[in-house]
């Protein structure tokens, strides 16, 4: 696996990219991208390049075979098309779009140069609307606004699907494209048409944009002397964030410790096992299996300053990738117990891969990772020890439910 693949983090979003490439998911978009790879793939296919048999598949067509009808649909579009002459490069890009969509797979696309340029963006701030949004869905969704941000001014919430941006239909557009319109320039406004549970109707919410400051890691001691601390992301800076906060909060001697993994749409694998080494001393924190049967294990660091102080770990159904690798990791290993609501169900592992002549990056699945009794959530998440929900009216009266209960397990005699 590359050591530093794409991560999908927003740029005024924070989007729930479950483990993009080496890491977890993705903040990318998940939430804004990381460092661009090094690793490329060839040119598109020209007749006569290879004459070997197809490597997967039913088929015993070479690739030469298989690609006839291929270069007949080019050659007609050139001669019969109305509108000459036609754009090579954009149906270049829209037959790499196809593949990767005949796939079936959410989270494996591709990325024209313009967004895999937008997508690579720092993950310490942006200019945006200010919301954690998934991207994995048929439509860009929020997870939830950030506080102080216009999107949460405009009263976006939880679950919102933006059906369309400044009026176009976003029906059939990927998540992450859509994620891309709604970034611009500070100032500037943008309209996202809504679809929300329990209303009726879409609704247009109008937004100015402004520049965005994404913590990753926030902390406090609570009055009963608990030490909370919470993880907005697994970025670069998060791994050095989490431990100074965990140096100051444990030399206060705290009771208990609350790990806040909600609304954390994942991020780098590596800053994974680095926040997991940070409560479990030794042995495994996930392992990844990949297509062809090898196996690649990652084992705690061994570099932690939190491995015997009773703890609880909050997630949620925006609880993914990254995140569902750490807490996953805790609950195999009794280490910790998990509370709130059943969490994303990211167990697979992506790579962005840059395309030769800076033309964009396909988002591939290499992998499917496990926790270290060799479970895999995709599609079922993490089942919390201790199931609590949040109602609209918590949220209303600003109650956290989630967070009492945690605190309550840990004062409990």
């Amino acid at each position: 696996m590359n050591s530093k693949p794409l991560v999908t983090v927003l740029v005024v979003f924070v989007a729930l990219i479950l483990l993009a490439g080496t890491c977890a998911g993705g903040f990318v978009t998940g939430v804004a991208l990381g460092p661009k790879l090094n690793t490329q793939i060839a040119s598109p296919l020209l007749p006569g390049a290879d004459s070997t048999p197809a490597s997967s598949g039913s088929s015993e067509k070479t690739t030469d075979e298989l690609f006839v009808p291929f270069w007949e649909a080019w050659n007609i579009v050139h001669e019969q098309y109305v509108d000459q002459p036609v754009d090579d490069e954009a149906m270049m890009q829209g037959a790499i779009r196809g593949m990767m969509e005949s796939l079936g797979d959410l989270h494996s696309s591709y990325m024209d140069p313009a967004q895999y340029s937008d997508a690579q963006a720092p993950l310490t701030g942006y200019s945006g609307i200010g919301a954690y949004v998934n991207t994995e869905g048929e439509y860009l969704t929020i997870v939830e606004p950030i506080k102080g941000s216009p999107a949460e001014s405009a009263g976006l919430k939880a679950g919102d699907m933006i059906i369309a941006i400044d009026g176009e239909d976003m029906t059939g557009i990927a998540a992450e494209v859509a994620r891309l319109k709604v970034l611009g320039e500070a100032g500037t406004q943008v309209t996202l048409t809504i679809r929300r549970e329990g209303v009726e109707e879409p609704f247009d919410v109008p937004i100015t944009r402004a520049e965005i400051t994404i913590p990753s890691v926030e902390f406090e001691m609570l009055e009963n002397g608990i030490a909370y601390v919470s993880l907005a992301s697994f970025s670069d800076s998060s791994t050095k964030e989490l431990h100074a906060a965990l140096e100051e909060l444990m030399a206060q001697d705290p009771k208990g410790l609350i790990f806040d993994l909600r609304n954390n749409g994942g991020g780098y694998l590596t800053t994974a096992i680095d926040v997991g080494s940070e409560f479990i001393k030794e042995g495994l924190i996930t392992y990844e299996m990949f297509g062809d049967g090898t196996r690649e294990d990652y084992e705690a660091t061994g570099k932690g300053l939190a491995y015997d102080i009773p703890m609880v770990v909050l997630v949620n159904q925006y609880s993914a990738s990254a995140s569902e690798v750490v807490a996953g990791a805790l609950q195999d290993y009794g280490r910790a117990q998990l509370v709130g609501v059943t969490s994303y169900g990211k167990g697979t592992v992506q790579n962005w891969i840059a395309l030769s002549d800076e033309e964009g990056a396909i988002r591939v699945t290499i992998a499917r990772w496990n926790t270290p009794n060799g479970r895999n959530v995709s599609g079922t998440g993490l089942t919390p020890d201790v199931t609590v929900e949040i109602s609209e009216d918590d949220m209303a009266a600003g109650k956290d439910p989630q967070l009492d209960k945690a605190i309550e397990l840990l004062t409990a005699p």
